[in-house]
């Protein structure tokens, strides 16, 4: 895979894209107002990144994420101006991958390596190794 773009995380969202769909069916959406978040996870549990959200370990939020199998699953990320309090009272779960505020492409690349860890993890592939 080659990959030139000046967004540095791009990249890894794509990188980690084609490795999460080995092993789950997966759509990124991109979209320009936080308004448009909620539309788009219409019919899925919502998962809000939010710093101020739970913090999990990977196997904590592998077993969080259990309670859900086999329905379709929305992870929401602000973009550089966040998202309203009705998209965070609309939120199954808050969840925060650190209590530092992370920059919106950082945060999903980040977020997009969990959730392929975690698959593999569920999988028995030795990626994560505690």
């Amino acid at each position: 895979m080659t990959c030139w773009s000046e967004g540095g995380a791009e990249c890894g969202v794509e990188e980690y894209a084609m490795r999460i769909r080995k092993y789950a069916s997966l759509e990124v959406h991109f979209v320009k107002e936080a308004q448009d978040l909620l539309p788009k996870a219409e019919g899925h549990r919502k998962v809000v990144l939010d710093e101020r959200g739970k913090l999990f370990t990977t196997e904590g939020l592998w077993e969080e994420l259990r309670r859900w199998e086999g329905e379709r699953v929305a992870f929401l990320v602000g973009g550089a101006e966040g998202y309203s309090e009705g998209v965070r009272e609309g939120a199954d779960l808050l969840l925060s991958l650190s209590p530092l505020t992370l920059q919106h492409e950082l945060a999903l690349l980040v977020l997009m390596e969990q959730l392929y860890r975690i698959l593999t993890l569920r999988a028995g592939h030795p990626y994560h190794r505690p």
